[in-house]
């Protein structure tokens, strides 16, 4: 896997971000906008989940935070960031609107994006793939009271950690990881993408869904998983290169805040 920690301001040619779940209490708001405004890019794409319609029906949770990202986007599409947003399963009543564009944010239900070295990649939510690997099984696991209580245990733990000067970590992505049945359905899961991806002969597909961030060669192309921003916090960009990497944001502002404790050197 391609990943990087680099405490150092980058600017890159293409940024993937997905499953945000704006609106929801699990939302990682002021990490992602931090990421954002430490990356700028050419290119954003919202691989879905952005704002969580499921989580604001229950009931209407909006922090000034969540405002914010937003307000974030809709300026850097208006000072020339080229902003593509394909809509997942939470935000699924924006599918309608493929094909036009709000506040100059493009609005597509996939995209076929070309890495500056010529690489082809099918960009998609993923939620497509639920009834081929039986997502009704990690829905019973996770879906759950179960899973809800440990994303909410995620801040006090990390409240903990920083005042111990320790790096965000989810509980909750850890626990995941290590329960059989959810392993065996991210397996399934990068399996069936792969497969419909190479049914197009391209170099690769980019999507998100599962939460699950990821890069790894699977049936002779390139699967990458964007992650998330309420467990993982990590996001796929492509260097001026054309490689593409995946971040991992609490790693990096880690690095950044050690970086910032070291005095500087006298001349």
């Amino acid at each position: 896997m391609n990943t990087t920690s680099s405490p150092a301001e980058s600017k890159y040619r293409t940024i993937w971000i997905s499953d945000v779940h704006l609106g929801s209490r699990g939302c990682q708001a002021d990490m992602l906008l931090e990421f954002l405004h430490e990356h700028p890019c050419e290119r954003l794409y919202l691989v879905g989940d952005i704002i969580d319609v499921w989580a604001l029906r229950r009931g209407i949770y909006w922090p000034q935070a969540h405002n914010n990202v937003l307000r974030y986007l809709l300026g850097v599409s208006r000072q020339g960031t080229e902003v593509i947003y394909i809509p997942g399963n939470h935000d699924a009543l924006f599918r309608d609107h493929a094909g036009t564009t709000f506040g100059g944010i493009a609005i597509h239900r996939h995209a076929m994006h070309t890495t500056v070295d010529g690489k082809r990649f099918l960009v998609l939510h993923g939620d497509e793939f639920d009834s081929v690997v039986q997502y009704s099984q990690l829905a019973a696991l996770f879906g759950s009271k179960v899973y809800d209580a440990l994303l909410q245990l995620n801040r006090p733990v990390n409240m903990v950690r920083q005042i111990m000067g320790q790096p965000y970590w989810s509980l909750s992505a850890f626990v995941k990881g290590r329960v059989k049945e959810a392993v065996k359905y991210i397996g399934n899961y990068e399996q069936a993408v792969a497969r419909e991806a190479a049914r197009y002969g391209i170099d690769g597909v980019i999507c998100g869904h599962i939460h699950h961030a990821e890069i790894s060669r699977i049936h002779n192309l390139q699967y990458c998983n964007c992650g998330d921003w309420v467990e993982s916090c990590t996001a796929l960009v492509e260097r001026e290169d054309g490689g593409i990497e995946l971040l991992h944001w609490s790693d990096q502002q880690h690095a950044l805040k050690a970086q910032a404790a070291i005095p500087a050197l006298a001349a």
